[in-house]
């Protein structure tokens, strides 16, 4: 029988992190069982900072929160954390061992972990060194392997949607070709589904490298038509055919780490159309508008109900599992379906071979229903 848990939320903040803790905490508090949060993810873990969750104070009034209110850190990999040694020089080591005891000197009996796909692999390598762990899943981005939807992607959906909306009549007034350029890394979801919602004419996504021709005969193809704008979503991680991927910065946040930081393609993508058309064309990048503030109804309901699972499969004792949501029905896998191929400890997640996200298929029915519409997805 459990006693007491803890919580961490790691990676990037999404809409209804904060909805999740308190479906957590509730549950927790319903059958007996303490519940405690690390700040600050993985770094919080790492050294030892730990509160006390009360759903009649600092978990209380949480639903309409964005943000987490336990913070997070996406810069952190504790199976390969660099530090500076005594002779001023970076090197990398495992301090896993000691956030481990760190559970033990607290009497944790499970490690709630809220994030991506990093987190959970992380969450998957503390689960072959003894630790009860079970993964929520959490980005904007809709990419964590095994689940249909994460909390935090309606939310993101909904906020470009608006935006699509808003360039609409910028564009029908003066004649232009507007780019949003959203997030979503090395997966088209949020381009995809706004720019359905929001009805754009092109949607370009990293599963499908684009053909500037194709892009530039839909533009001409409008105008023909005697519609003298366009409208083009743009994920930041699509690229051309024989292209690369825009990178905006190369951090050097660590080892096991994902240190590109994308954005840039509206713009290019912006500037090339000008100059082969003479259209005027401007570009918005929405950035992390996407991921703040009020999370919508849909992802209070679904935060609250990944909380309430993930507490009744630690009251089964059910542990190194990922919470899902597939086919309408609440379940979960395990973490070491999660990562994939992607086995080895301490190693990156994201965008490598051996990594298992969640992207695009071509027989999704979100593809075949752009096509249906006539949006162009520049192949």
């Amino acid at each position: 029988m459990i006693k007491k848990v803890a919580i961490l939320t790691n990676g990037g903040d999404a809409p209804g992190l904060n909805a999740v803790i308190r479906a957590i905490v509730k549950t927790a508090e319903t059958n007996g069982v303490e519940c405690f949060g690390f700040i600050e993810g993985y770094k919080g873990l790492l050294e030892n900072k730990l509160i006390k969750l009360d759903s009649k104070t600092n978990a209380s009034g949480l639903l309409h929160l964005g943000g987490t209110i336990i913070g997070t850190s996406n810069n952190t990999n504790v199976f390969n954390y660099k530090i500076i040694n005594e002779n001023g020089e970076e090197e990398y080591k495992d301090l896993s061992d000691l956030c481990i005891q760190n559970l033990k000197n607290n009497k944790i009996d499970c490690l709630f972990t809220l994030g991506g796909d990093g987190t959970q692999k992380s969450s998957r390598d503390f689960s072959l060194k003894g630790v009860n762990c079970i993964g929520v899943p959490k980005t904007i981005d809709n990419d964590v392997a095994d689940t249909d939807i994460t909390f935090g992607y309606n939310t993101a959906v909904s906020v470009a949607t608006e935006a699509i909306d808003r360039l609409h009549t910028t564009a029908e007034s003066h004649h232009r070709v507007m780019v949003l350029e959203v997030m979503g890394r090395y997966a088209g979801w949020i381009a995809l589904e706004s720019a359905i919602a929001g009805g754009a004419d092109i949607a370009l996504i990293p599963e499908i490298p684009y053909d500037m021709n194709k892009i530039i005969e839909k533009i001409n193809e409008r105008r023909s038509e005697g519609k003298n704008f366009t409208i083009i979503v743009v994920s930041e991680g699509a690229k051309p055919r024989d292209g690369e991927i825009v990178i905006k910065r190369k951090l050097n946040d660590g080892k096991g780490l994902d240190n590109i930081r994308l954005g840039g393609i509206g713009d290019k993508l912006a500037n090339e159309i000008e100059e082969l058309t003479g259209f005027t064309s401007r570009n918005t990048v929405l950035g992390y508008v996407q991921r703040g503030g009020t999370p919508t109804s849909f992802d209070r309901v679904l935060s609250t109900h990944y909380g309430a699972k993930a507490m009744e499969l630690a009251l089964e004792g059910k542990f190194n599992v990922l919470v899902t949501y597939k086919n309408g029905e609440f379940s979960s896998v395990p973490l070491e379906d999660v990562v994939g191929e992607n086995k080895k400890i301490g190693a990156a997640s994201g965008n490598t071979a051996e990594s298992n996200i969640r992207k695009v298929q071509m027989d999704d029915r979100l593809i075949k229903t752009a096509r249906d519409i006539g949006i162009c997805l520049g192949d």
